[in-house]
């Protein structure tokens, strides 16, 4: 089995990347993992984090993006357990040829080094900052706290095995996730 990572900095086109293939393969998103993790801490270092008994990620992200030290924290609890999620999941697909796994963290988790190939999702900045803005009704200036908080993009290109541009259409974008297929 190749265990394949997907990732990208924020509003990449990581989830568009993961339908994609999901239709032909196991596909896992280690938000979603983290997600649920979340959802079964009771208290988050005294902040009230919970809308309706779920983890609200406005406030949390708001919280943690601009506080370096609770967004360590709140890594030091998730990773570890992310990363046992992830050792489940492909003993579950030993046997398949492919396994796919969303990890937006990649690198600044240190779990690159779980995966046999890795396909970076890019986009420009200006695209980039649009999104996020948008997708999560955020100010431009939540919006880049979010997007410098993670490590820049160059960073990752020459420690990736594949690299999606994501600028252009739905087309285009399944075009380069098929490329990527044969020559896995």
């Amino acid at each position: 089995m190749k265990k394949i990572a997907i990732t990208g900095n924020i509003a990449s086109g990581k989830s568009q990347v993961e339908n994609i293939l999901k239709k032909y393969y196991p596909v896992y998103d280690t938000d979603k993992i983290a997600h649920e993790i979340l959802n079964n801490i009771e208290e988050f270092f005294g902040y009230d984090v919970f809308t309706n008994g779920k983890i609200d990620r406005k406030k949390l992200g708001k919280l943690v993006f601009s506080n370096n030290d609770l967004k360590n924290k709140l890594e030091e609890i998730v990773h570890p357990q992310v990363k046992k999620h992830l050792a489940e999941i492909f003993k579950k697909h030993n046997n398949d040829k492919f396994v796919f796994v969303s990890v937006p963290l990649l690198f600044e988790s240190g779990f690159e080094t779980l995966f046999d190939e890795i396909i970076l999702v890019t986009v420009d900045d200006n695209i980039r900052l649009q999104r996020v803005i948008k997708r999560d009704n955020i100010s431009e200036e939540e919006a880049k706290k979010r997007i410098n908080s993670q490590i820049p993009e160059e960073f990752k290109l020459n420690k990736s095995n594949f690299i999606i541009k994501n600028n252009s259409s739905l087309s285009e974008l399944e075009r380069q996730v098929e490329e990527i297929i044969k020559k896995l």
